[in-house]
């Protein structure tokens, strides 16, 4: 009897290990469809034509579509709900290693000081003319350059005697993101055209307005590296989760491994920032979603965190795009987010993280 028990439980918990993130995946997809067929242009697009748009680029099949629905899907729609689905999954899956290997609910990607970094490298490329240059790439550089350069300071300053102690290192990006932030006032001052005001706001609520399949370029590669290797790290991160000294008697490197962590951590979040702006929330609450529907095994909490991130993204800025005047999709994941957030937190009161 007890073995039957055994082989039921564990038949359940391997079908929750691959139900979950598949049933993410099937509305996911659902949501990029849904995303691209549906807009504010003049010209009406159904999903069915979308698809064949798609299908007529990508496979060379299909009949073609009429030369103005064929530009509003793939020149415009397309990469920009690429593109936010992209930075979802970037921010989901670097708030779940963060906040697994921090061992705080509270750590985000932003926490580290990607987020001010990026954003003081984007507002000094608009003060000083050469935004557009790089095919449109002038701000994104600086911006990907200075993130960078940011958690570098706070990882030297985390670091004491050849260790870094997580909570060391969450102090000094709450005090390297301050500084940082402080240097944005003075920079939209001098910035004192109006076409520069406007870009670095919205840069710093968050928006998805100015993507373009070179962006799309731009973020694929990252989307690929780092999921992957956070995927392949989830073994370490649950030992991590155990405890410093406890992962470090299990046989884990721990000095290396939080390197490792954090280097990833920080490159998906200075990709995704550099891209889109500032967008909140993410990062943050999704980790908390997806441990309600998958538990703490980070094998199955990366996937679903990171797909989830992508939906979030996804909705927000359909949801902007379509019915709120395309306002900047950083305010939505905000106004949404913290609301839930605060729920969690109330439902987690307690309960040891």
């Amino acid at each position: 009897m007890g073995n039957r028990s055994s082989s039921v439980v564990q038949s359940t918990g391997r079908s929750r290990g691959w139900l979950t993130p598949l049933i993410a995946a099937l509305l996911l997809g659902m949501g990029l469809l849904g995303s691209v067929a549906m807009g504010p242009a003049d010209v009406p697009v159904t999903p069915l034509q979308a698809a064949r748009v798609v299908a007529y680029h990508t496979l060379g099949r299909g009949p073609e579509q009429p030369p103005e629905v064929d530009a509003i899907v793939w020149q415009v729609r397309l990469p920009r709900a690429l593109c936010g689905a992209m930075v979802g999954l970037l921010l989901g899956a670097a708030g779940v290693a963060l906040q697994g290997l921090l061992m705080n609910p509270l750590a985000d990607p932003y926490t580290v000081g990607v987020s001010a970094g990026a954003a003081v490298g984007a507002a000094t490329a608009e003060v000083l003319g050469f935004a557009g240059m790089l095919m449109g790439l002038g701000a994104v550089v600086p911006a990907f350059a200075a993130a960078l350069g940011a958690v570098a300071l706070v990882y030297a300053l985390a670091r004491v005697n050849g260790r870094v102690a997580v909570h060391t290192f969450l102090l000094a990006g709450v005090v390297v993101g301050t500084l940082l932030w402080s240097l944005i006032p003075l920079l939209m001052v001098l910035g004192h055209r109006g076409d520069d005001l406007q870009r670095i706001y919205f840069y710093l609520v968050g928006n998805l307005q100015s993507t373009d399949w070179l962006r799309v370029a731009l973020l694929a590669p990252f989307c690929v590296v780092c999921w992957t290797l956070l995927r392949l790290w989830a073994a370490e991160l649950n030992l991590m989760a155990l405890g410093e000294e406890t992962a470090h008697h299990l046989g884990v490197d721990t000095e290396r491994f939080k390197r490792k962590v954090l280097l990833v951590g920080s490159l998906a979040t200075a990709a995704a920032v550099s891209v889109s702006g500032i967008i909140g929330f993410v990062g943050l609450v999704v980790p908390h979603i997806a441990r309600r529907l998958t538990g703490p095994d980070h094998g199955r909490l990366l996937p679903v965190a990171a797909t989830l991130g992508a939906g979030l993204v996804l909705a927000s800025d359909t949801l902007v795009r379509v019915w709120l005047n395309d306002l900047p999709v950083g305010i939505v994941t905000s106004i949404v987010g913290a609301p839930i957030f605060c729920l969690l937190l109330r439902a987690r009161r307690g309960v040891a993280w």
